[in-house]
Formats: C-alpha cells, sequence, structure tokens
C-alpha cells in the first residue's frame, strides 16, 4: 500500500489505495478523507466532501456494530475456555482442548471459569507475523548479543517457555484538544493535536513500560477479528475499568505532545489539559510473545520481533526540593569563583569576602530560578530499566522473516495552537523569548540599573567627566540583587503570558497579531497615591526617599 504524506497549512493529508478499518470515508466520493485541523473536520483530497468529527465516531461505530454481529454468530462454531489466574487476577482464553495449568504473567495457577461470550471479544486484530520458532531465534540472538546482561542469562534458559499471546489494547485515531500553560503562569493556551494509530494497553496487571517498548505496530495489517486467529495463541482479556482506560488514555495523548509542548513554551514545567471525547477508539488484539518467571520479564512484538526487557532489579531514583538544588547550584559556583581567585592570586581574606557577597546574590536568583518547578520535598522513585533491541525489525517477504532496512516509526504529528484574532480562531505561531523582546529586555535593565546616572547626565549637561558613580552606591546595591529577581519572577512571566502571536491572512502573509490594550487607571490607585504623599507616617518614608534620590542624583552629576 503506498501513502503518501503531506502536511502543508496546517492538513493533514493522507491518501492511499488500499482501504482500512479506521478509514473515514467521504460522503460523495466514497474516498478517504483526511483531518483538517483549522477547521476541525474530516476533508476528502478528491473532492469538497467532508465529515464532521460526530460522524467519523459514528461511521466507525457501524463497523463495529457489524462485526459484533459477526462475532456473535461465529463464536458458537468455537468453544473458547476462559480462565482466571489465582494470583494477578488475569483473565485469558484459550482454546477448550489446550492444557493449561499455571498463569503466563505470574506463574500462579489458573482455574476454569466459563465460556467465552462474544462481547468480550474486540472486532480487530493485528495477526501475528513471526512463528513461534523464529521468535526463539531472535531472542536467541538477543541473548547473545547482550550476554553481560543477566537478564539475558535467565531469559536464554527460559526461551523454551515462550508463549504466544493476544493481548488487549484500545486503538486512537483522531483530533485531541488540550489547554496548555507553564507551571508558573497563568494564560492558557489552545492547542490542537492529532493522533496517529496511537495504542493504549488494556491490562491491568502488566507493566505498561515494559509493552511500550516493543512498539510500535504497523496498522497497515489491522484486520477484522476472526476466531481462526486465535488458533494455537492464548487471548488475554481486558480487565481494566472504564475510568482507568480514560485516565491511561490522558496520560498517553499527553506525553505525546509533552516535548512539543515544552519546546514552544521554553519550559520543562508545564501543565497540559486533555479532552479526547473526539478520538476514534477501536478496541483491538496485539500479538505479543511473552516470558514471565519471577523477577524476569520480556515481551516481544509478535508483528516486528522487536524485544523489551525488564531489568530484574528495581533502581531508585532520587529527587531533591528545588530550595536544596539550589543551594548546591550555590555552593559550587561559589567553589569555582574562589578557586579562580586563589588562583589569580589574589588573598585569602579577599576571596571569601568577595566570594560571600557573590553567594548572597547569586543563591537569591537561583532560588528565583528553581522555584518554577514546585517540587518541594525529598522523594524516591522506584522503578524498572528496559533494555529492548532498539530498531531491529522484521517482515516477511515471500515467506520468509527479513530485517527490515528502514526503521518503523510511530507518527506524531506537531501540535497547532490557536488564538481568536478578530472574532475568528486562527492557527498561530507562538514566540516568547525573541530576539528583539530580549534585546528590549535587556535595555531596560541597564535603564533602571543606571537610572540616577542617566539623571544625573541630564542634570551636568552630560559631562561625563563628573560623573561619580560612588554617588549611586547604595542605589546600585540595592538594584544589583533586586533586578535579577524582578527578572526571573515578573518580567519573564509576563513575556510567557504575553507571547509574540503570528498568523497568515487571507493572502498567505505572515502577520503578527498585536492585541488592542486600553489604558485604564486602577480604581483607587490615584487614592493609595495621595494617601502615601499626604498621610503619616508612610508619607515620611515616602518623602524621604524621594529627598534620598534627588540627593543622590546631585552627588552622581558632581555637584558637591
Amino acid at each position: 500500500m503506498m501513502m503518501h504524506l503531506v502536511h502543508s497549512s496546517f492538513t493533514i493529508i493522507i491518501s492511499m489505495t488500499k482501504e482500512r478499518i479506521f478509514d473515514i470515508k467521504c460522503p460523495k466520493c466514497g474516498a478517504p478523507a483526511s483531518f483538517d485541523i483549522p477547521t476541525q473536520k474530516y476533508l476528502c483530497s478528491f473532492c469538497d466532501g467532508e465529515v464532521g468529527i460526530q460522524d467519523a465516531i459514528l461511521q466507525t461505530q457501524g463497523y463495529r456494530s457489524l462485526q459484533h454481529k459477526k462475532l456473535k454468530d461465529d463464536v458458537k462454531k468455537f468453544k473458547l475456555l476462559k480462565t482466571s489466574c489465582t494470583g494477578c487476577g488475569s483473565e485469558l482464553l484459550f482454546e477448550e482442548n489446550e492444557p493449561l495449568s499455571n498463569c503466563a504473567f505470574c506463574g500462579r495457577n489458573v482455574v476454569r471459569h466459563s465460556y467465552l461470550e462474544y462481547e468480550e471479544m474486540p472486532e480487530s486484530v493485528i495477526p501475528f507475523g513471526i512463528t513461534k520458532e523464529e521468535a526463539k531465534r531472535i531472542l536467541e540472538d538477543w541473548c547473545k548479543q547482550n550476554k553481560n546482561l543477566s537478564e539475558a542469562k535467565h531469559i536464554h534458559s527460559l526461551i523454551d517457555s515462550l508463549q504466544a499471546f493476544y493481548l488487549p489494547y484500545e486503538l486512537l485515531h483522531g483530533p485531541v484538544h488540550m489547554n496548555v500553560s507553564r507551571i508558573v503562569g497563568s494564560k492558557k493556551f489552545p492547542c490542537e493535536g492529532f493522533l496517529m494509530n496511537t495504542f493504549v494497553n488494556r491490562s491491568q496487571q502488566l507493566d505498561n513500560i515494559l509493552l511500550d517498548g516493543m512498539e510500535p505496530f504497523d496498522t497497515e495489517a489491522l484486520v477484522p477479528f476472526d476466531f481462526s486467529y486465535v488458533a494455537g495463541h492464548g487471548v488475554k482479556v481486558s480487565d481494566i475499568s472504564d475510568q482507568d482506560l480514560e485516565k491511561r488514555v490522558r496520560e498517553e495523548t499527553r506525553s505525546t505532545y509533552t516535548p512539543f509542548v515544552q519546546k514552544t513554551l521554553e519550559s520543562k514545567a508545564v501543565d497540559i489539559d486533555v479532552y479526547t471525547s473526539s478520538l476514534i477508539r477501536l478496541p483491538v488484539l496485539l500479538p505479543v510473545y511473552y516470558i514471565a518467571h519471577g523477577n524476569t520479564m520480556m515481551a516481544m512484538n509478535g508483528q516486528t520481533g522487536k524485544i523489551s526487557v525488564r531489568a530484574e532489579k528495581e533502581s531508585r531514583y532520587y529527587f531533591m526540593p528545588w530550595w536544596l538544588k539550589a543551594i548546591l547550584y550555590t555552593l559550587l559556583v561559589s567553589a569555582i569563583v574562589y578557586g579562580a581567585f586563589r588562583l589569580f592570586g589574589m588573598e585569602k581574606g579577599s576571596s571569601l569576602y568577595i566570594t560571600g557577597l557573590l553567594a548572597i546574590f547569586f543563591i537569591v536568583v537561583t532560588l528565583c530560578a528553581n522555584s518554577d518547578y514546585g517540587d518541594n520535598g525529598f522523594s524516591v522513585s522506584l522503578g524498572h530499566k528496559i533494555y529492548t533491541s532498539k530498531e531491529k525489525t522484521f517482515h516477511r517477504e515471500k515467506n520468509k522473516l527479513v530485517m527490515n532496512e528502514s526503521i518503523l516509526e510511530r507518527k506524531v504529528y506537531r501540535p497547532i495552537f490557536f488564538e481568536n484574532i478578530n472574532g475568528k480562531d486562527r492557527p498561530v505561531t507562538l514566540r516568547f523569548t525573541t530576539p528583539l523582546r530580549i534585546i528590549g529586555g535587556a535595555l531596560l535593565i541597564l535603564v533602571v540599573l543606571f537610572f540616577p546616572v542617566l539623571l544625573a547626565l541630564l542634570v551636568n549637561g552630560f559631562q561625563f567627566s563628573k560623573i561619580n558613580l560612588g554617588g549611586s552606591a547604595v542605589w546600585f546595591c540595592i538594584m544589583v540583587p533586586v533586578i535579577p529577581i524582578y527578572v526571573l519572577m515578573y518580567v519573564l512571566t509576563w513575556f510567557y503570558n504575553h507571547p509574540w502571536i503570528y498568523y497568515k491572512d487571507e493572502k498567505g502573509r505572515t502577520r503578527r497579531y498585536k492585541k488592542k490594550r486600553e489604558f485604564h487607571i486602577p480604581k483607587g490607585m490615584i487614592k493609595d497615591i495621595l494617601i502615601a504623599f499626604i498621610k503619616p507616617p508612610i508619607c515620611f518614608a515616602v518623602w524621604f526617599g524621594i529627598i534620598s534620590f534627588i540627593v543622590m542624583v546631585f552627588l552622581t552629576a558632581g555637584f558637591e
């Protein structure tokens, strides 16, 4: 099947010559329709036909209804036994005459429960593309290549216990809606994405990270389920609640788009609210070879041969509170600065004094910078490393298993941000710390830092030779630590809440959108200012500050 992907003007266009289960059909010509993010509709690439999101979901529901009817008729011809594990609770399906005593996922005993009901089977499946013997050979090769791993040694001794299972998954395909923001910042940005053939595990007991390691699957092989696929293989029944499944769907969507959002918002501390009601969702079975014995766990993609192995020992990941990170950064930098002073011949006392002053300044800056993440406690996270066969996958060619030359990758479309411009939601590009903004911010900092000096130049007629910087020493002592704090806590927050927004007009030209801002004095502000100037005792401090600043300007100007 030929597939051509074109991403132009924020439109995902997919044309193909073979009909697929999750294709959305154009109501006019019957050709596949592809999703257009700006209009939030599926558009036909051959005519002007379009399909709404809800109509697209109804199309797949029609397929599912027909497939359910077929399963209801076919289940009578097959006697599949349902068994329950006494350990992990997994429910497994096997052919009635197949001997089964232990659970493949935890090793505990299994007991007969009942016969299969057709409602428990998904309507679609990706069949096994690799035989059990081929899977054993692939696994043996991996064990030899990773012979230094204890996991590889144990798996090699367990190869004969390899079992083939169809595992339950949820296939996600369609548009997703998001509201994203930085953790520090009040502005939320609407964002639209499109999930392309994403799978979510529907097994409660199995290790999600282990199963993720053997993906992706090639959805070109997805076909309607038929009971003949079960022959020689076990089937695990979905045992996750609807609530937990929804949580996994949102987590999968969030993890898919987190890197893109972090890059756009220029921060790792981001918050993503996900709405998945527009997704097309199909329960499917995916082929997996599995080994589980004690702490040894291995999953192999039954279609591509990709291997995922879980480390037998847990790894500990330590997380420090943000304030401790700031202290450690300060100590490290202070040690480097002190060493540099001593290296260049500065005496010990002076080195310690200057380093101490710089440390006070630096710890204030680092405390502000690290407070973005809000993690203010110690924590230890336990987890298992995952070893995989990386991009090494296989396919069948003339009934022979050969290695793929190209890398099978999951397709992820970049999210698109929107802004309401003149009453219409438009796709936009967001820019936060542009060169012009950085230059402007730097100039503003210099103006504030040298504000008394600039006024002094105005007073003395720009006679630079008379300028006495010592007259502004108090100002510099206050502003040097205050400016970085103000920049980190307020200026950057304002930048991130008010990005520069670019959009394309009707003629395709890129323009910057400048929202009209009305100037108004906050209610009560004038009253507060007057009180500060005339009401004791506040007015004493205000007038003292004003007089001190005027004196400082004249001293800086060189007047005695």
